[in-house]
């Protein structure tokens, strides 16, 4: 019955756990144990999916494996024809922008990039800090997750509970992470490192670790429409 009725220091502890999370873009040297990552994933295996198909594979990388990962796609990055290269294999975003989505999306990109002092017109600058996340922020682990391509869109609303669980899990820890859909242009780059099977599709990858709370970019926060603008309630 505790289960059925948490206390308010329960809930508390689980509205922190939520409501703390956030996108960290520069992470501590500080290693993260792997019998923490395994707690995490221990957590998040019990995310909801539909007939408990769980669709989620996750790869860890840490020290050489994750060096050699980000060296390989940074390479790729670096290439001057790489967007022509490289494309992803699904959209994640929309191909055509429309609002509110559109402002929110440059809202938060410009508020990033003023807390960095990279200007509107500095495009060399803006390309660098996107460059950071094929180094996973500097986090001691990187994740990269994939999905068998037998699975339809039902399986991915199911991998993004997933994610969240993780995350939230993370945070419980005291850990911080940064889930990467920009690992997807470089997903034969990361088939060919990781030896993915020829059925497993990237969905996205994720820095793990502890967040520097010296870095100006972690001071970001994102603005969230309220509970009003996106819920209507029927009696």
């Amino acid at each position: 019955m505790k289960d059925r009725h948490p206390s308010p220091a329960d809930i508390a502890l689980v509205d922190r756990a939520i409501t703390s999370r956030r996108s960290v873009r520069a992470f501590l040297p500080q290693p993260v144990a792997r019998e923490d990552i395994e707690a995490v994933l221990d957590v998040a295996r019990h995310a909801p999916s539909g007939s408990n198909t769980q669709p989620w594979k996750v790869y860890v990388l840490t020290g050489e494996s994750k060096a050699r990962l980000s060296d390989s796609v940074l390479a790729a990055y670096d290439h001057p024809e790489a967007d022509t290269l490289h494309r992803e294999e699904y959209p994640y975003y929309p191909r055509a922008w429309v609002d509110p989505y559109q402002s929110r999306r440059r809202k938060v990109g410009w508020d990033l990039y003023g807390l960095l002092g990279i200007g509107r017109t500095e495009k060399e600058r803006m390309r660098a800090q996107h460059a950071r996340n094929f180094r996973f922020f500097d986090a001691p682990a990187g994740l990269i997750f994939t999905i068998d391509r037998v699975m339809e869109q039902g399986s991915w609303l199911d991998y993004g509970m997933f994610l969240e669980a993780l995350m939230v899990a993370a945070r419980a820890r005291g850990l911080d992470t940064c889930p990467q859909a920009a690992f997807t242009q470089f997903h034969r780059v990361i088939k060919e490192q990781l030896a993915l099977p020829d059925e497993e599709m990237v969905v996205c990858g994720m820095s793990m670790g502890y967040a520097d709370p010296a870095a100006v970019e972690n001071t970001l926060v994102t603005e969230r429409a309220p509970v009003s603008d996106f819920t209507r309630f029927l009696d």
